[in-house]
């Protein structure tokens, strides 16, 4: 009586956790069992093995099969564990050489006749695999994600029979390549956007330093075309955040087709998400909007109408960069470095200070629709801008404004900077660093002091200042953030129509 063993992985947030599949046959009454703290789709693989093990003319012997998933207090989630158990069968019954799973990681779902299908987190497993110097068996459509990995070996087959010959020596499973990067759909121009200058100007600082904005406005102000013109600004990601971008969205089995994410993501949930959507969770404690946003912008239009307890769960990823999936089993930790973008009405109806629309309840409905977002998550706004609908002469007669690419030069610019500044290893944007670090002129100092006490910033509200002061700085190629920088910082502070506080 001997023991069959090969590698897979379970998943903790984007960490590949390390789990032994071991197979023992022995005599006893015919069984099939697995143990190991396995959910009901790794248990269910009982069936989805013993029906591929039947299409390829072999069945199971009438003893008892034992498979532990070691270790065995780890809950083990997933239908990925389905190639790494019919693996170790397969080399229990001497239909392969054990030899040759010992260097070996498995992970990928079986159909019933023996076809593998994709999985999730096959980016994050082929990191894990190639740190402890192992190879990895994968889906054929995934082999190009994995192969993302660097110096490791992939068998991406198309079925369990090719390769039960490819270790018989019978077939040889070619090495796949990198599948390439993920080139998204164009975003819009800028240049369609006539006029709001101030709010093209706050676009512009946003881009440069990451920093969250708040868009403020009437229905059909052009609120939400604004939004959608961001990401066309924003610098291509580099090349340690599009592998952690891609290994969140690889554990989400949102991948394309295995590329690899060079462009900052754009996410935009309906206000009917829950909290658990938003900041993740579930069953599985999946990423949520904010790591899905890892690197990239989170817009969220409608923002008073989403719950209030999802708003206020956003609150700890703004500021740490990471949010914490917390279960009675285990804590999981995503990555959520996100930009916030929003967009809100003023008041319900939507036409507070407009005398001739507004409703009867103005200006208390305004209050009552902005108390809806709670100070401390306002606090963390560095820039709200109200924007004002254009006038039927300046849509028809105003000139296009500067396009995307010329503003997006700017940004590029402002970010090398930054890069220049802070280090390959320090923040990777203004709106993450240390305000300690950041020079002023002297009377550049005496304003923000001066303006933090008479307006009553708080000491976050002083730093977020001086940070968004500083990229102004750097789209002016400013080596010190000078008094003008501080004062159109000021003025980007959040003001609130219709607000007393």
């Amino acid at each position: 009586m001997t023991i069959a063993r090969i590698q897979s992985f379970a998943f903790a947030g984007i960490e590949a956790v390390p789990v032994e599949v071991q197979v023992q046959i022995s005599s006893g009454l015919p069984a099939f069992l697995v143990v190991g703290l396995p959910d009901k789709a790794v248990g269910e693989a009982r069936e989805r093995v013993r029906a591929a093990l039947t299409a390829m003319g072999l069945s199971l012997p009438p003893k008892r099969v034992l498979i532990n998933l070691a270790p065995a207090d780890l809950l083990k989630e997933g239908s990925h564990f389905d190639l790494p158990i019919a693996l170790a069968v397969l080399a229990a019954m001497d239909v392969i050489p054990r030899e040759d799973l010992a260097e070996l990681a498995a992970l990928g779902e079986l159909s019933l006749d023996g076809t593998l299908n994709p999985v999730s987190g096959v980016l994050p497993a082929a990191i894990g695999a190639s740190a402890r110097e192992l190879g990895l068996i994968c889906p054929q459509g995934q082999g190009g994600e994995a192969a993302w990995a660097g110096q490791i070996d992939v068998l991406a087959a198309p079925d369990l029979l090719s390769l039960v010959n490819h270790f018989r020596g019978t077939q040889v499973l070619t090495p796949p390549e990198p599948a390439g990067l993920a080139i998204g759909a164009a975003p819009p121009d800028l240049a369609d956007v006539r006029g709001m200058e101030t709010a093209r100007r706050a676009l512009e600082i946003a881009a440069a330093g990451s920093h969250n904005l708040l868009l403020i406005g009437p229905p059909g102000a052009g609120k939400s075309m604004l939004a959608a013109r961001l990401p066309g600004l924003l610098p291509d990601l580099d090349p340690r955040a599009a592998l952690e971008v891609s290994m969140i969205h690889s554990v989400a089995g949102m991948l394309d087709g295995g590329r690899l994410v060079m462009r900052p993501p754009f996410r935009e949930p309906h206000h009917s998400a829950s909290q658990a959507a938003l900041t993740g969770g579930g069953q599985r404690a999946r990423p949520g909007e904010v790591s899905l946003a890892h690197r990239g912008v989170l817009f969220l239009d409608e923002l008073p109408e989403f719950p209030k307890p999802a708003l206020e769960a956003l609150r700890q990823p703004m500021e740490s960069g990471r949010t914490t999936v917390a279960r009675a089993a285990a804590h999981i930790t995503y990555p959520s470095r996100f930009q916030l973008v929003a967009a809100m009405n003023p008041c319900r109806c939507g036409y507070l200070g407009d005398g001739g629309r507004e409703c009867g309840r103005a200006p208390r409905c305004g209050e009552d629709y902005q108390n809806r977002i709670s100070g401390p998550l306002l606090d963390r706004v560095d820039l709200t801008v109200e924007v004002q609908p254009a006038t039927a002469a300046e849509l028809s007669r105003a000139p296009p404004g500067e396009a995307t690419a010329t503003v997006a030069a700017r940004v590029a610019r402002a970010r090398l900077l930054q890069l220049s500044r802070y280090g390959e290893g320090g923040p990777a944007t203004n709106a993450e660093a240390d305000p300690q670090s950041l020079e002023q002129t002297p009377d550049a100092r005496a304003l923000l002091e001066q303006a933090a006490e008479k307006l009553r910033l708080s000491p976050r509200g002083y730093s977020r200042t001086l940070r968004v002061a500083r990229s102004i700085a750097d789209l002016g190629g400013a080596a010190s953030i000078r008094r003008q920088d501080v004062a159109e910082a000021l003025a980007f502070r959040h003001r609130m129509p219709g607000r007393r506080a």
